[in-house]
């Protein structure tokens, strides 16, 4: 067993770019925490793994290529692996848990 402990905690400081923080990662899967001030921009391609997004804070749209929906705090969102997404409209500062797991 591996007991993390959060290092600060899951926000961008005023006027810092997004932030991505990985806090774990073993063979099957990778925990990290993915910031985005409000009017930040999230510039991330598709990745090869499957991705859930659990939102800690702030308000968003995601959208995908079938998918546009409003997330805040308690949402919880998978994105499989290869699928282009986008946060946009970062109205409250965002701050995610993102888990990374093996593409099936």
């Amino acid at each position: 067993m591996r007991v993390l402990r959060a290092a600060g905690h899951f926000a961008v400081p005023d006027g810092e770019p997004n932030q991505y923080r990985e806090h774990l990662r073993v063979a099957e899967m990778s925990v990290g925490t993915y910031c985005i001030p409000v009017g930040g921009k999230d510039g991330q391609p598709a990745h090869s793994e499957d991705e859930v997004y659990v939102v800690a804070r702030g308000r968003a749209r995601l959208v995908t290529d079938d998918v546009d929906v409003m997330i805040g705090p308690g949402s919880v969102v998978y994105v499989p692996a290869g699928e282009e997404h986008q946060f946009v409209e970062v109205s409250e500062d965002l701050s995610v848990v993102v888990v990374f797991g093996p593409r099936r």
